[in-house]
């Protein structure tokens, strides 16, 4: 796998400079975990990584497809889960067989045929990590997953993200709660004083 780099990268959004000088590399089975205070660019330099900005400086590589999960999802709300999620798993290749089988591992297959509309927040949440795990790219990059999930949602997000490290995956994780990622290295944004 060839992974994901950034090297020096900088951030600049209306005219403010976010963050600067940002550099890692992750290869399989790596993680990194980005925190900071809310307005420093934690969600920035994932949308970054997924490609969605420029960088203002910098440069970022790797030769792997990426797999980005926003705080916000968007499952339509009338399919049942497994429909809404099928939407968009065909996008990166998949079937409903991925699709069962990541409902399995996230431990949502109870509830395939339940609209989505009748889903909690955080069964939601955790659903939306289905279409990553189909979909098979080997970097995942996810802007607050533990957001709207419970003590014993947030244990089980780990271990999701456990067995993506476990098959080779690597992945960077934009977050204020706590996640446990073994080894994982870590950058603090602190914002930048003009």
């Amino acid at each position: 796998m060839s992974g994901l780099a950034f090297d020096q990268v900088a951030c600049t959004r209306g005219g403010r400079l976010l963050f600067e000088n940002v550099s890692f590399a992750l290869a399989g089975g790596d993680a990194l975990v980005v925190s900071g205070p809310n307005g420093v660019g934690k969600s920035s330099l994932i949308r970054i990584a997924a490609g969605l900005l420029t960088p203002s400086a910098g440069t970022v590589t790797g030769g792997v497809a990426r797999a980005y999960l926003a705080e916000a999802h968007a499952l339509d709300p009338e399919r049942t889960l497994a429909d809404a999620l099928l939407f968009w798993a065909r996008i990166d290749g998949a079937g409903r067989a991925e699709v069962a089988a990541a409902l399995a591992e996230i431990g949502l297959a109870h509830i395939a045929n339940v609209p989505v509309r009748l889903l909690s927040t955080g069964q939601r949440r955790r659903a939306a990590l289905a279409p990553l795990i189909a979909g098979g790219a080997p970097v995942w990059l996810l802007d607050e997953p533990a957001s709207g999930l419970d003590v014993a949602s947030v244990a089980r997000l780990g271990d999701i993200i456990g067995a993506h490290r476990a098959r080779g995956g690597a992945l960077v994780v934009a977050t204020h709660q706590p996640i446990l990622l073994p080894g994982a290295q870590e950058i603090m944004l602190a914002g930048v004083t003009l």
